[in-house]
């Protein structure tokens, strides 16, 4: 099984009973011993590999253990902390990570509540473990930067050396991400006011302030739809000139049958992602044509279907939604345009799988 494959699997699992993983045992039989297992490629019932309950006297405290220590030959390489899944990750919250990772050679640690992982190392102070994490990992958005590195801590490919030289590059990086991802989604007074007084020139004061909290907001919102609009109609133009669209090796049962996509399809594509981008990385929202429809899916994952086209009759065509419990209802639309009737029902549905 791929790392990819292995993630998405675990990702299913969190959609499918996530919320019923109430306590830390749960969550890590559940989540966490098949990360270890599927994704880092680590036996977890040898002990050689992985020692749960790891127990790593420190000074006056004793008897405390951490979840997990990840060896190889014979030596501690990584220590990981579980939470319930939904449970913040803070590493006051995890002392005895950070004291464990100062007593033993571990060079990475690891804070995770199952959904959530996030990868600490010692670049600030040798032996003393960073307050920030140099890589975060979130199994319902996957970051595609992050597996190139995630990839370096598997058994098969471990490398110390090379995810230690691009870990402070990688912690800084992860880290404006997220700033930038929370400037987005609400930008704060200090941006709201910077972006402002490059564009007014009278004096700010609060009622101005107040102002262009909605302003500079609504042009964030739309600066975001503006790119992702432009980057699938050049999508749409590569698409013209391909007579035979790429099908995934999975259909090739399919492909004999000569699935042909169109324009029409890719426009309706375009129309969900517009919808969506409001509420979803659009890396995430990924289409698969099929003989009799064509499918809008959420991280690629037939679990998480989000909407399909039914346009192949001639006389009649239908645009059907998925509730909560993934039944599918079809609406008939006479236009595109008839797609932002259901704006509600495909936000929803996305929502549904977060």
């Amino acid at each position: 099984m791929s790392i990819e494959s292995a993630l998405e699997d675990i990702a299913g699992k969190l959609h499918d009973y996530g919320d019923t993983l109430e306590t830390e045992e749960a969550t890590k039989n559940a989540l966490v011993m098949p990360f270890i297992s599927n994704v880092l490629g680590y036996d977890v019932f040898n002990p050689h590999e992985v020692v749960p309950e790891f127990v790593a006297d420190v000074g006056t405290k004793r008897g405390e253990k951490v979840d997990y220590a990840i060896m190889r030959d014979g030596t501690v390489q990584m220590l990981i902390e579980a939470k319930s899944v939904g449970a913040a990750l803070s590493l006051e919250n995890s002392s005895q990570l950070t004291r464990y990772f100062t007593a033993c050679s571990a060079k990475i640690g690891v804070l995770t509540n199952g959904r959530n992982w996030l990868f600490y190392t010692d670049l600030d102070k040798a032996n003393v473990m960073d307050s920030k994490p140099f890589l975060r990992l979130d199994l319902l958005e996957i970051d595609s930067y992050a597996l190139p590195e995630l990839k370096k801590l598997t058994r098969e490919s471990f490398d110390l050396d090379s995810i230690l030289a691009a870990a402070e590059e990688l912690k800084y990086v992860s880290s404006v991400k997220a700033e930038v991802a929370k400037e987005f989604s609400s930008p704060s007074p200090e941006m709201i006011r910077l972006l402002a007084k490059r564009v007014y020139d009278g004096s700010f004061t609060a009622k101005i302030q107040a102002a262009f909290e909605q302003i500079v907001a609504k042009a964030m919102r739309q600066y975001i739809s503006e790119q992702v609009n432009s980057r699938l109609k050049i999508a749409l133009n590569e698409g013209a000139h391909d007579p035979e669209p790429r099908v995934p090796s999975e259909d090739v049962a399919e492909a004999v049958e000569e699935i042909h996509t169109t324009q029409e399809e890719l426009e309706a594509f375009m129309i969900v992602k517009a919808i969506l981008v409001s509420e979803v990385d659009l890396n995430r929202v990924v289409a698969r044509d099929r003989k009799t429809y064509f499918g809008v899916l959420l991280d690629d994952n037939n679990r998480k279907p989000i909407c399909r086209f039914h346009f192949n009759a001639e006389s009649v065509k239908y645009l059907e939604t998925f509730d909560a419990d993934k039944k599918g209802t079809k609406h008939q639309i006479f236009s595109l345009n008839d797609i932002y009737k259901y704006v509600s029902e495909l936000r929803d549905v996305v929502h549904n799988y977060q």
